[in-house]
């Protein structure tokens, strides 16, 4: 790997209003170390620091309102509590020289009432996901979910816009949208979760609505400059399955189409694909630079984020696994230098293990 291709990589960036140092992004990782309503702890605050030299962290799924829940342990962005906890978070991050961008997540149907607080759980239709969850009371089949009738979805919108704003007040310099992973706006972009026959369902182009919605009231309410959204074209996870391809691409193609205007700081995609005509198409409609993440539960290794970069098929790549093990990964990879194994027995346990342990590399 030659001098010119490594510099790539390492260079700065400028997405929006958010000034990189670097293009190596720590993904969007859950860990589910908040205490139980949601406030950040100090162990989040200290993880999140001893990564700071990241060129920009990316937050785990943050839920702005408590119906948007999928777990315990789930950090989230309703009230002032969690403006607070937050708070401390970002400064620490800050006053190491980080950035970071909160990632708002409403869960949808990967929920339970039990979770929720609300007594049901919501979806754009009446369609159980596959699977279990966790609940307080242990796993249990995903119920049901109600159906958001057309005149809730403001309420969505609105959900999101707040979040975006909490977030702003407790310091963070941007926002990222989730609409990826079977969560609840690519519930509503898949045609095996959506299966409403209004404006938000049917056609690709209603199918991305809610996504176009939500993302334009964010950017106009905390500036375009500092918001993003995150896609998985075609992960098919959860029972969010886009198996046509055709469909898939024209779908995505609409819901850029719908972005290109809003001038996004950063599109965050999640594709084994990174280079496809799917992920390409939708970057070049949407006219945002792209932030790649090469593969769900898939390890990034320093040779693929250095290709990614150095062939421009992303503006940044995102990384998951590498970061949660390694909070200097900047300096390993810059350095070329040896990496700790992950403990994944340890991602979703709580407490320190696994968590805040991983040591700095010693010389």
């Amino acid at each position: 790997m030659t001098t010119a291709v490594q510099e790539k990589l390492f260079s700065p960036l400028t997405l929006g209003a958010l000034e990189l140092r670097h293009r190596l992004v720590m993904a969007p990782l859950t860990r589910l170390r908040a205490d139980e309503d949601g406030v950040p702890t100090d162990l989040q605050v200290e993880h999140y620091a001893q990564r700071a030299s990241l060129g920009m962290i990316i937050t785990e799924g943050t839920w702005p309102v408590r119906e948007g829940r999928t777990w315990v342990g789930q950090p989230g962005i309703e009230n002032q509590a969690h403006i607070d906890g937050w708070r401390k978070v970002t400064d620490a991050v800050h006053e190491a020289g980080g950035t970071i961008v909160l990632q708002i997540m409403h869960g949808g149907r990967i929920s339970h009432p039990l979770l929720s607080g609300t007594g049901r759980i919501v979806a754009p239709s009446a369609i159980a996901a596959p699977g279990e969850i966790r609940t307080p009371e242990g796993k249990a089949e995903h119920p049901v979910p109600h159906a958001l009738e057309n005149q809730e979805i403001p309420g969505i919108v609105e959900a999101f816009v707040q979040g975006a704003q909490h977030a702003r007040a407790a310091g963070f310099d941007g926002v990222q949208i989730h609409g990826a992973n079977g969560y609840l706006l690519h519930q509503f972009t898949s045609p095996t979760s959506n299966q409403r026959e209004d404006d938000y369902g049917g056609s690709p182009q209603n199918r991305a609505r809610l996504s176009v919605e939500v993302t334009r009231a964010v950017a106009e309410a905390i500036g375009a400059d500092r918001t993003s959204i995150r896609l998985s074209p075609q992960h098919d996870i959860q029972g969010t399955l886009e198996t046509d391809d055709a469909d898939a691409l024209t779908t995505y193609t609409a819901l850029a189409e719908g972005l290109a205007p809003l001038g996004l700081a950063f599109v965050d995609v999640l594709s084994a694909d990174l280079a496809g005509a799917l992920v390409q198409t939708l970057r070049r409609v949407a006219g945002a630079p792209l932030v790649g993440n090469s593969g769900f539960g898939v390890v990034t290794t320093r040779e693929e984020a250095l290709r990614l970069a150095a062939e421009g098929t992303v503006d940044a790549v995102a990384v998951g696994r590498a970061a949660i093990a390694n909070p200097d990964l900047f300096r390993r990879w810059e350095e070329d230098l040896g990496e700790n194994e992950t403990r994944p027995e340890s991602f979703y346990v709580g407490g320190a293990r696994g968590y805040t342990d991983y040591p700095a590399w010693q010389g």
